[in-house]
């Protein structure tokens, strides 16, 4: 697999990730359906297995990852495991590879970013962070919001163009992790008014369907993507997981503690996460953001559907 760039030839051997979950399995099936070899490093023991049956050769370290891989993307949970994998004992920085780099497409904090990346560029590796913005089996159609060097990201603009219809450089360090937790913070707010609404649509005796359809189906401005799937999971009572209330949760918390060192005051978005918080607190966190609704049901003492 090589590319052009400049009077550079790029010659890949080997992708490696880092994290083959929801989202890191459809990067691997992805990756491996445009021919390239995948190496890859998960902790679940189910992961691995899966990841070794779409043919991701395992191993058994981000180290190892990255001895054997050019370029290492991480798919990882939170800002912990980020580090962990990164600057760890046996993470991959404890075996720099010289003009490598390591692509986080995690959803972590731009000040983890920044700081790692400054240490991978002690070690002679270059860092990106390129947050997915998108739904897992969208992979191929996301979008990767991009902050960290021009030249890194033209460098392997390639692979990253595998994963997504849209690569766009929107700052330096951090500021792709500031474009998805900002995303996450709106998709919180859109989230919350729908259960709202479609909650004291029932306390007034009107059908939460009636409502739903009338206005998805007249051009509103008010109309989004997100409300057009979150109303027929609330109404079917379908709360399996598309995105949990705990990952929005963590999400949320990650733009909360960003605002706060900044010094930033939220309104909407502290109240969003009340409304997260209320639903762990009814043990609802492994289910769908759609969830939420339940509460406004307790509370309201109705019920959509």
């Amino acid at each position: 697999m090589s590319g052009v760039i400049g009077w550079e030839v790029l010659s890949i051997t080997k992708v490696g990730l880092i994290g083959i979950g929801t989202m890191g399995s459809n990067m691997a099936r992805t990756l491996i359906a445009a021919d390239y070899p995948v190496v890859g490093r998960d902790i679940d023991p189910g992961a691995e297995a899966r990841a070794r049956e779409m043919g991701v050769e395992m191993v058994d370290s981000p180290a190892e990852v990255s001895r054997r891989a050019d370029i290492v993307l991480l798919s990882l949970p939170l800002p912990s495991d980020v580090d962990a994998v990164v600057v760890g004992p046996d993470g991959i920085l404890s075996v720099p590879k010289a003009g490598g780099v390591i692509v986080d497409l995690s959803t972590v904090d731009p000040f983890t970013t920044q700081r790692n990346a400054a240490k991978a560029a002690e070690k002679g590796m270059a860092y990106l962070d390129a947050p997915v913005l998108g739904r897992p089996p969208k992979c191929g159609n996301w979008t990767l919001p991009v902050g960290g060097p021009e030249e890194t990201l033209e460098k392997w603009r390639s692979v990253l163009e595998v994963l997504a219809k849209k690569v766009i450089r929107v700052g330096p360090s951090g500021h792709g992790n500031i474009v998805k937790i900002l995303n996450n913070m709106m998709f919180g707010a859109i989230n919350a008014v729908t259960a709202e609404i479609m909650a004291l649509s029932a306390k007034f005796g009107l059908s939460p369907a009636i409502l739903f359809n009338t206005i998805c189906d007249s051009g509103a401005a008010s109309v989004s993507g997100l409300f057009k799937e979150l109303g027929p999971k609330m109404l079917s009572r379908d709360f399996s997981p598309l995105f949990s209330i705990n990952l929005l949760h963590k999400d949320m918390q990650l733009g909360i503690d960003m605002a706060r060192k900044a010094g930033a005051p939220l309104f909407v978005g502290a109240a969003n996460q009340l409304l997260n918080d209320l639903a762990r607190s009814r043990g609802l966190g492994a289910e769908d953001t759609s969830a939420v609704v339940k509460v406004y049901e307790e509370i309201l003492n109705v019920t959509v559907c």
